[in-house]
């Protein structure tokens, strides 16, 4: 079977072939560290770290790069806030990141780089722009000049008009352009800052994840990707910086062959904001929920759609993430062997990773456990949740511990109103609504079982 990905670069979804088949290469933006990260931050780190699963399923060797932006404006603007040093900052928030990111079941990349390991690559990357045309110093600022770019905005389809709107600082006046940006800036003494041919300074945000993409993967590498957010400017920025650097003006495939944007995250339907105080950070949540949760969270819905972080989406998730462990709780006695993904599970991930589907086999898988004895079924089935489990990053933990030893007493009256509700569903034939009810009741730890004389439960 074919992995099918959805590429920014050209808007369709594609069959995904990488440059070499024994060795597929990917790079993802990871954060700069200046303060906690939070659940925008961690979908990306999560759908992500999904993907570089799902392509070692398939390939001999992934080569994962996700980078740590430790030069930065905000950086140098926590720093003067907080009086620590920059240093102090960029380690300290780099161990919490990886350290809650773990939390979530994110795998360590193969590689993590730091800007700051990586200026001698960013300044020849930027004396090839010069050499080129491209850029331009000026008051001791060097800057790219998009209009010498014609092919600018071909990943983000921006207008000229919407391009200058959207570049993040004013004009100034050593600009040519409007839209030109910053490759290269000048440092004071309270900043960091290099030696450079235009003078002491630092770089500009963009330059950075051309630098670091190249220098470990080499170019073009197969996939790029990143939250929506950074579709413009970072990566419309990244593509104009490596391509012309390196002569590939007419080819915009010349930096990465496809480009993968996850979806944005709301707050119970708001965008998360600091004025409107919704902004949740990972620190924070995974001293309120098991790690899972969050994951699973951040799993059920497709990773291109938007996802809405809701109360009622983590008790669904916390709800299905009992289900299944009271399924393994219940099969602790059977030795499963290592077991293939079940077909309806890879053919979901190579369908650009459709991650609802993969929930809904797993629903399936336990329905089915229920209505079987047989010992080798059951060995097998057991098997094939662990295994969709270890792809997702779900089901790690040992289901004794995941209860605190003990399963939950069942709420009887509660059981008793699902079942009322779900059997009027079925009286009023809407089987969904019943199929749904079935698999709250499941989650539970409840098996319905429907005969001619009605419905019954009993408790797994």
């Amino acid at each position: 079977m074919t992995l099918l990905l959805t590429n920014t670069l050209t808007g369709k979804k594609e069959a995904f072939a990488p440059r070499d088949p024994q060795r597929v290469t990917m790079y993802a933006c990871g954060p700069t560290v200046y303060n906690y990260a939070h659940i925008g931050n961690a979908r990306m780190a999560v759908v992500f770290d999904l993907l570089a699963r799902v392509l070692r399923h398939l390939y001999p060797q992934v080569v994962y790069v996700s980078n740590i932006t430790d030069v930065d404006d905000k950086i140098i603007a926590a720093s003067r806030e907080t009086g620590e040093a920059i240093g102090v900052i960029t380690e300290k928030y780099t161990e919490i990141y990886n350290r809650d990111m773990a939390a979530l079941g994110v795998q360590a990349p193969d590689v993590q780089p730091r800007a700051t390991a990586h200026i001698a690559e960013m300044i020849a990357l930027i004396e090839a722009l010069i050499k080129r045309d491209h850029a331009y110093a000026a008051d001791g600022h060097v800057l790219f000049h998009v209009p010498s770019f014609p092919a600018y905005g071909g990943l983000s389809g921006r207008s000229r008009d919407e391009q200058i709107a959207g570049a993040r600082v004013e004009v100034a006046s050593y600009k040519k352009d409007p839209a030109d940006f910053v490759l290269w800036k000048p440092s004071s003494g309270d900043e960091p800052g290099w030696d450079s041919p235009w003078g002491f300074g630092r770089p500009g945000w963009h330059i950075e994840c051309s630098a670091m993409a190249e220098k470990h993967l080499g170019l073009p590498f197969d996939i790029h990707g990143g939250g929506a957010d950074l579709k413009f400017p970072h990566h419309e920025n990244e593509i104009a910086q490596s391509c012309c650097a390196h002569g590939k003006e007419t080819d915009l495939s010349a930096f990465a062959k496809v480009w993968v944007h996850n979806g944005f995250v709301t707050v119970e339907g708001e965008k998360m904001s600091k004025s409107l105080g919704n902004v949740l950070l990972v620190h924070d949540l995974i001293q309120q929920y098991p790690g899972e949760v969050l994951r699973l969270a951040l799993l059920s819905a497709h990773y291109r759609q938007p996802l809405d972080w809701t109360q009622e989406r983590l008790k669904t998730c916390r709800r299905t993430l009992d289900g299944l462990y009271r399924i393994l709780l219940s099969l602790k006695d059977i030795e499963a062997p290592e077991t293939p993904l079940p077909p309806a599970v890879q053919k979901a991930l190579e369908d650009d990773l459709n991650t609802p589907q993969v929930i809904n086999a797993l629903h399936h898988l336990a329905r089915t456990v229920a209505t079987i004895q047989d010992p080798a079924q059951l060995k097998t089935l057991k098997g094939q949740i662990l295994s969709a489990g270890r792809i997702l990053g779900l089901l790690q933990s040992d289901p004794a511990a995941w209860f605190s030893g003990a399963t939950a007493a069942l709420d009887t009256a509660q059981i008793a109103a699902l079942m009322t509700r779900r059997d009027a569903a079925r009286a009023a034939k809407n089987f969904a609504l019943s199929d749904e009810l079935r698999d709250e009741l499941l989650a539970m730890g409840v098996m319905v079982e429907d005969s001619k004389d009605g419905s019954r439960w009993r408790a797994l």
